[in-house]
């Protein structure tokens, strides 16, 4: 693990040198072809040294850090085109990556909340330094107040557990199975602020609106993974309390998952959109999660990784958009098929991964996920169906308003994407469809 960790670390120069932009991205990529390579790992921990190591679940989520933070320097060119501070912007994605990777190895508690928790810094920078409109203030401490708040009862209920149980290894909490409901609460209200769920989301939609496209990226791809991620941790010491109180998540995920299509059904913005559909998503994987079961939560590991690589390449696509028309309202984006014909397939096979539709991983995810959740108790169905209809429902209405309709008078040409545009957008859907063929990886990792 540290070999990795040093390529990231070695990076930093790199990133104050004006012409190694592109280098750091292509040492990102081969960082991440030399992970794909050391795929030896099982259901249990390996590669491990005094607090570090990774098993299949970690794995899973380091490479998406890696593949992530690699697209988000392809995505992020107009940086370097306008020279704004690149060199900052670059050493802020290391040190992210850096972050994240050391938080998915963690194999002691502390550690992994230090991490968790620092990862909050270059995000709060990324929409602070290079987002758009001033609101950007606004969304930072609202990303910082509702995370940290619900941080800190966490760091308490992680040394009490260092006093009952003289350790914080991950491998020796399991055995134990503790029955506080105030220890409960405190360790699980910081992953579902992060996840989000349903009643404090209200963060995520501002902090998209406002980052910049590589923002968004690395929140829809990775940061709300952090919230599942810690949940599947923890679960193992909270079995007999989880399974008591999982019905009141599993039923406001549920609702809220319900409200949440609702409301991108008026949206006018269309990163406002792809926001709240994120938030859809992870009221599904946090139901799953919350029913305990097999199916749940190997589901629940698909959807996370299906939804950072489909849910990062519709920013994407927004993005590019946006560079062309100045704008993100549906009202000057509509009818882009006149005006950008080529990109129209991109946004039919995104838009189609994100109503989860053959062959992607999201279709797989979902199908275990609905398994798991019907299983737990049948009166589920209503609210599934319902959030299953207004998914598809909220998708077509991304794509049929941005695409068909009368072209913006405003716009009097067309144009084709750039190849970095379609290089960008290749690798998002690519392995998106591909990794559906070695869906037994991920049902392994229990």
């Amino acid at each position: 693990m540290l070999k990795f960790l040093l390529v990231i670390f070695f990076l930093i120069p790199l990133s104050f040198n004006k012409n190694k932009f592109w280098m750091v991205q292509n040492v990102i990529f081969l960082l991440s072809f030399m992970f794909i390579s050391y795929n030896f790992y099982e259901n249990y921990w390996m590669s491990l040294s005094y607090f570090m190591g990774c098993d299949l679940f970690s794995y899973g989520m380091v490479l998406l850090s890696l593949w992530i933070c690699g697209l988000m320097l392809t995505a992020s060119e107009l940086i370097k085109k306008y020279k704004n501070y690149e060199e900052f912007f670059v050493f802020n994605i290391i040190m992210l990556l850096l972050m994240l990777c050391l938080t998915f190895m963690s194999m002691n508690l502390f550690m992994f909340y230090l991490f968790f928790e620092s990862s909050l810094i270059p995000t709060l920078f990324l929409i602070l330094g290079w987002g758009y409109q001033p609101e950007r203030l606004q969304a930072g401490i609202y990303l910082l107040f509702y995370t940290l708040l619900a941080s800190l009862p966490m760091l308490v209920g992680i040394f009490y557990l260092y006093c009952v149980n003289f350790s914080m290894s991950f491998s020796l909490l399991v055995k134990n199975d503790f029955l506080s409901y105030l220890l409960y609460l405190s360790m699980i209200f910081a992953f579902l602020v992060k996840m989000p769920m349903f009643l404090v989301h209200l963060w995520l939609p501002k902090a998209h609106v406002e980052a910049p496209v590589s923002g968004s990226m690395i929140l829809a791809g990775i940061l709300l993974k952090l919230g599942g991620y810690g949940l599947l941790r923890i679960f193992w010491f909270f079995e007999k309390l989880g399974l008591r109180f999982s019905y009141i998540w599993i039923s406001i995920s549920l609702v809220g998952g319900v409200l949440v299509s609702l409301i991108c059904l008026r949206q006018t913005d269309l990163k406002a959109l792809i926001a709240y559909s994120s938030v859809a998503h992870m009221g599904i994987v946090l139901s799953g999660l919350m029913t305990f079961s097999y199916w749940g939560m190997c589901g629940s590991y698909f959807l996370m990784i299906a939804h950072g690589l489909c849910s990062s390449g519709l920013f994407c696509l927004a993005n590019i958009g946006y560079e062309r028309l100045g704008s993100r309202s549906l009202l000057i984006n509509s009818g882009l098929l006149n005006f950008m014909p080529s990109m129209t397939m991109w946004w039919f096979l995104l838009s189609s991964a994100n109503m989860a539709a053959p062959p992607t991983l999201n279709l797989l995810g979902e199908i275990s996920l609905l398994n798991s959740i019907v299983m737990w108790s049948w009166i589920t169905m209503f609210m599934l169906s319902f959030l299953s209809f207004f998914s598809a429902a909220y998708t077509l209405y991304l794509y049929s308003y941005s695409q068909h309709g009368k072209l913006s008078s405003a716009l009097c040409s067309s144009t084709g994407g750039l190849i970095r545009e379609y290089l960008l957008l290749f690798l998002h859907w690519f392995p998106l469809n591909l990794l559906i063929l070695k869906s037994d990886m991920f049902m392994l990792w229990i």
